[in-house]
């Protein structure tokens, strides 16, 4: 498949594809010599599946390099490092959705602050503007 249909079957935009080229993450193939084929690079389902990971991967958090590191140990299988970054990618994740729970509580405290209907500004507004000095 060309390019524009790796990009397609793994839902991501032709530019994406480059950038990973780019980075390494995703291996550019040779544009084929022979007659008739032209010169377009042609890719295979190791790619589609290669580009699928690469995308979950960063849907789960995990940063290129640590996608980069990921990759290589499947060649190596490691996998006792695989679950120790993994193991990370939980820890922050955790982090992260500790920070979103608080900001929810806060949110919640906020809105109904604001629809008691006590005079003066919107807590929430206020709330904000008070965050930025």
């Amino acid at each position: 498949m060309t390019i524009a249909g790796l990009a397609r079957e793994a839902g991501v935009g032709v530019e994406t594809v480059r950038y990973y080229q780019r980075r390494g993450l995703l291996e550019t193939p040779e544009r084929p010599s022979g007659i008739g084929r032209g010169s377009v690079r042609r890719y295979g389902i190791e790619d589609v599946r290669r580009l699928r990971f690469i995308r979950a991967a960063q849907a789960a958090g995990f940063t290129l390099a640590q996608i980069e590191e990921l990759l290589a140990l499947d060649a190596t299988d490691d996998r006792k490092r695989a679950r120790e970054l993994a193991s990370e990618q939980i820890a922050a994740l955790d982090v992260k959705i500790e920070g979103f729970e608080k900001a929810r509580a806060s949110l919640r405290r906020l809105a109904h602050e604001c629809g008691s209907g006590a005079a003066g500004p919107c807590p929430i507004l206020t709330s904000f503007e008070q965050s930025h000095d």
